[in-house]
């Protein structure tokens, strides 16, 4: 522990604690109230972390008065909170994916701190684990290896505990419906590569694999996507792509129905509206959102003889009900392509001509890779 101050080192043994218990308290199999527990530890592990960080930094991380004095509360001087952390430490990089974790944390936080939201829990177990990630990588950029936390963890058993999707969960509990509204709305507002990015949610799937090449052989192994081969990325995304769809008939994280896409995507562009006839209607309305399916080829038209058929990164069929219901991915997808009014004026004046809105249905099919819904057709 020599080389530091000891406001450093003390602000960095509170962080790790804080950080392990964090963990602890996630991984208890008694505890209900996890991902808020596991929460509020970890923006207090962040958070002192961060103090160490300016502390390092001969930069006392206070509060000041216009005058320049500090800020005192009960005889001690006001510490910055972790939303100003983030803009001392990240300044103008506001796209930073480790940044929009962590501010997705915050008001997150202050929403289920005091609330007991475990069907919360699966949703926002990708941010919850990235949040863990990023914090044993930032300690050892900033501190070195010796103080990160990742030889105290282990794997967590696990028993599969549930196959309930965030829209499931809040139909079965209404108090989840503030939460779960700010998570969608929350993911809606990001860039797409930084909503992809594991910095910001880190996703796996876990597979279990029949017989070991060796008996030496460790039973679960972490590999970084970021750091595999082309051609090991492939045959991944061939993986996960099957995965979801042999999954899509059960249930698929945080899917939505198309009204709510419309109503998230309107909310993303400020609610404009547009002119037909002699209404004033939603830009972003249904009647878009069919042209824009359509026009992806993300699902089967209306009668097709294989609804299942779809684009699974994007839209789920689900036969229970015969309906479709479409992925955070899918929202994201629309608000990037839709930045630009070209495209959607592009929509209508197609429509307008008399062309049909179908023939276009393979523009963009190679960037979208909707080739693996034509796989299973042939299946």
């Amino acid at each position: 522990m020599r080389g530091h101050p000891c406001a450093v080192r003390e602000c960095l043994q509170k962080a790790r604690d804080s950080a392990l218990l964090a963990v602890e308290v996630y991984n208890k199999p008694a505890v209900s109230f996890k991902s808020s527990a596991y929460i509020t530890l970890m923006v207090i592990a962040w958070t002192a972390l961060f103090h160490a960080v300016f502390f390092k930094r001969k930069s006392k991380p206070y509060y000041r008065k216009q005058s320049g004095r500090f800020v005192w509360v009960d005889g001690e001087p006001k510490h910055w909170d972790l939303d100003e952390c983030l803009r001392q430490y990240y300044k103008s990089d506001t796209g930073n994916a480790v940044r929009k974790n962590l501010e997705f944390f915050i008001p997150l936080r202050n929403k289920i701190e005091h609330r007991n939201l475990p069907e919360l829990d699966p949703s926002i177990f990708g941010e919850c684990q990235a949040m863990l990630l990023n914090f044993d990588e930032c300690m050892e950029q900033e501190f070195g290896a010796k103080w990160c936390i990742r030889q105290c963890l282990s794997f967590a058993l696990q028993m599969y505990p549930t196959s309930e999707n965030l829209a499931q969960a809040v139909g079965r509990n209404r108090a989840v419906r503030s939460a779960a509204e700010f998570v969608r709305q929350y993911r809606s507002t990001l860039d797409p590569g930084v909503y992809a990015s594991g910095k910001y949610a880190f996703k796996a799937f876990l597979i279990q694999v029949a017989n070991h090449p060796s008996q030496d052989a460790l039973a679960i192994q972490f590999r970084n996507y970021d750091k595999l081969t082309e051609q090991e990325k492939t045959e991944i995304d061939r993986l996960v792509v099957a995965v979801k769809y042999k999954q899509s008939s059960i249930a698929n994280a945080d899917t939505t129905r198309v009204g709510e896409v419309c109503k998230r995507i309107q909310a993303a562009f400020g609610n404009p509206k547009v002119m037909r006839g002699s209404k004033q209607i939603n830009k972003y309305n249904q009647g878009w959102h069919t042209k824009c399916w359509i026009r992806f080829a993300v699902r089967p038209s209306s009668g097709s003889t294989h609804p299942d058929h779809t684009d699974a990164r994007y839209c789920i069929y689900d036969p229970r009900h015969n309906d479709y219901s479409y992925t955070d991915a899918w929202v994201n997808l629309l608000i990037e392509k839709f930045k630009d009014d070209k495209l959607y004026e592009e929509l209508y004046a197609r429509n307008e001509a008399g062309g049909s809105v179908r023939s276009a249905a393979r523009v963009e099919t190679n960037s979208l890779h909707v080739e693996t819904a034509n796989e299973h057709a042939s299946e």
